[in-house]
């Protein structure tokens, strides 16, 4: 054992010299001025306050002056200060005839064909027969009948106008009826003045004939307003407002409040008509329409003479106040 150990220890001893000389190659070393092993920052020493880092594209008009620059040159009204100022035409441009097409196809058959367009698309002429009421009523003084009709002719400017009124006991016969002949002037969209004559029928009574100045049309809130004068050859001065209004309770069920006043400038004693406001008429109507152009209704309607009327009608022993259930039919064509 000896021996062996004899014989291995010159070995022992060179294997301990090599690993003294594998020991750390930094041993003895300072190692405390230097950095840990990082990657080199290249913007190192740069001042980067200044810098936006949110990604935005940059502004192509920053540090331009935008403040004289008015708006693009689109159609606008013409007054507008802010449009830039345009050149305008050369005098040349009005030489010409006033339509270019008349070089063309020649004056004479272009002025047939602008007449033709205004014909079918501007003074288009049309014709309307309204019955707005044909009825009969039942209640105080006797059943009775009354028709309201109204028709006209022409364009949108100027039209020939009829109306025709008239009532009677259903028993008996008739107690009344006029019948006027309009000519009808537009002078706003929504109003005409019309004048003409009316003429009277009466079988127990004169026969007068008046020439008529009225207004008929739309005033605010959708209320069909007809009013006119009347000036009998006989010098009687007498005036009637009507007025209704179209309340839709459904696209066919209809209520129609209406409204008539009637007044005269002196006392008719013949026509049993008083001076001042002569009488009022209220009446509620409610209708049905199965077409557009036919509508039944029911409804009620009050009468009230005033002043010297009533008491013209009270001297006959009549009643100057009067309540009627009604029943008729509204149509147009």
């Amino acid at each position: 054992m000896s021996r062996l150990l004899a014989a291995l220890s010159p070995l022992i001893l060179a294997a301990g010299a090599a690993q003294a000389q594998t020991a750390d190659p930094h041993a003895g070393h300072d190692m405390s001025k230097m950095a840990a092993p990082s990657q080199t920052d290249p913007h190192a020493g740069h001042d980067m306050g200044a810098m936006d880092m949110s990604g935005a594209q940059p502004d192509p008009h920053a540090g331009h002056d935008m403040s004289a620059m008015g708006p693009p040159d689109v159609p606008t009204s013409a007054n507008n200060p802010g449009r830039p100022p345009e050149t305008p035409p050369p005098a040349a441009a009005f030489g010409g005839p006033a339509h270019a097409a008349d070089l063309v196809f020649g004056a004479q058959a272009m002025a047939a064909s602008r007449q033709a367009l205004v014909v079918e698309n501007g003074d288009v002429r049309t014709t309307a027969v309204i019955i707005d009421r044909a009825e009969a009523g039942f209640g105080d003084g006797g059943d009775t009948y009354l028709w309201d009709a109204q028709a006209w002719t022409g364009g949108d400017i100027n039209r020939f106008w009829w109306k025709s009124e008239g009532h009677g006991d259903v028993d008996g016969k008739l107690e009344d009826a006029e019948v006027q002949a309009l000519y009808s002037r537009a002078i706003t969209p929504f109003w005409n003045l019309q004048t003409g004559v009316r003429q009277d029928f009466r079988p127990d009574g004169p026969n007068t004939t008046h020439a008529v100045l009225g207004v008929q049309g739309l005033a605010p809130y959708w209320w069909e307003i007809d009013a006119a004068a009347f000036l009998s050859t006989r010098g009687d001065l007498t005036a009637k407002v009507e007025a209704e209004y179209d309340q839709r309770i459904t696209q066919r069920l209809i209520l129609q409040p209406r409204f008539e006043i009637a007044a005269s400038a002196s006392d008719i004693p013949e026509l049993e008509i008083g001076s001042g406001l002569s009488s009022i008429q209220a009446g509620l109507r409610l209708r049905y329409e199965i077409k557009k152009e036919l509508a039944p209704y029911v409804g009620v309607e009050w009468t009230r003479a005033l002043g010297s009327t009533a008491d013209l009608i009270r001297a006959r022993d009549g009643d100057p106040d009067q309540v009627q259930m009604v029943v008729g039919l509204k149509t147009w064509f």
